[in-house]
């Protein structure tokens, strides 16, 4: 049923996509107080804004824009690539990718959960092998409308597991690219406490390494969601070091603070897994000694 809702989706035009996913968030912002909460407290960590009523505001926009990025996810899934890419409008900074691929040392793409993060794979995989990173749902049934929405064209998927991470390095080994959700919370004993404005998170550690042992470049690529349904800019940005994961999130502060209202201020980058949290205490208390 879902696949058939999806492909249902893709048939219509992106504007009615984006209404439904604003009415969507909308309404999630008014009954689901849990995620609200964690977006409000999320943004005012942040600093971004300077009065409760701006925190509350951004907060209340940024629900809006992730029930577009839930309606847009499900019509991405469904629609062929031909569909698809005539929604690219611009493109910002892809002489960077040219620059990358005449080095030869792969390409590294940075995705946080900012706008579109669905749609910048599959423009650079209509023209380039790309692997991207992801975690099988914890639904199987949902496995099967994974592959088939996201790979398209030149797109492979790499499960976040070991298997996976070798099929990433294999991709790097023959200067090819990979995309990478940097924001995304690791498993237990994958990651390492880094602050993320201002507030430690548990962050991955697979971006940095994965950059230092191949040497490859390393772009930060945002899907800006245009305004009534016009369809996407992709901005490219080059990241000079990620060789720590605070290096790391310090390049995902940079590209948010461009444009707040679009991050998924909701998911809760804080969250505490318990092998994390007893190693984070460890380390304060050997510092305190």
């Amino acid at each position: 049923m879902l696949v058939f809702f999806c492909k249902w989706l893709s048939k219509l035009p992106l504007s009615w996509i984006h209404r439904l996913g604003a009415v969507m968030g909308l309404v999630s912002w008014r009954t689901d107080q849990k995620s609200t909460g964690i977006a409000i407290e999320n943004i005012q960590q942040s600093g971004l804004c300077k009065t409760r009523p701006e925190v509350e505001q951004l907060a209340r926009d940024s629900r809006i824009e992730a029930g577009k990025s839930l309606m847009e996810s499900l019509f991405i899934w469904g629609a062929p690539q031909s569909r698809l890419l005539p929604l690219v409008k611009a493109t910002t900074g892809w002489h960077l990718v040219e620059e990358a691929q005449r080095a030869g040392k792969g390409l590294i793409f940075l995705t946080p959960h900012l706008g579109c993060f669905e749609i910048t794979s599959i423009y650079y995989g209509s023209q380039q092998p790309i692997t991207v990173l992801y975690r099988p749902p914890k639904l199987a049934w949902l496995e099967g409308l994974l592959q088939h929405g996201r790979q398209k064209g030149l797109v492979s998927l790499a499960a976040a597991n070991a298997a996976g991470v070798k099929k990433l390095l294999q991709a790097l080994k023959r200067g090819e690219a990979i995309g990478i959700l940097p924001d995304q919370i690791p498993r237990a004993g994958e990651g390492e406490w880094a602050d993320f404005f201002g507030k430690p998170a548990y962050t991955m550690g697979l971006a940095s390494k994965l950059a230092v042992k191949s040497g490859a470049a390393v772009i930060m690529a945002f899907g800006e969601r245009l305004p009534a349904g016009e369809g996407f800019h992709i901005h490219l940005s080059k990241v000079d070091d990620i060789h720590t994961p605070t290096l790391l999130n310090q390049a995902i502060e940079r590209q948010v603070s461009q444009c707040p209202v679009q991050y998924l201020w909701q998911y809760n980058r804080y969250k505490q897994r318990r092998y994390a949290m007893h190693k984070l205490q460890h380390n304060q208390n050997k510092e305190a000694d």
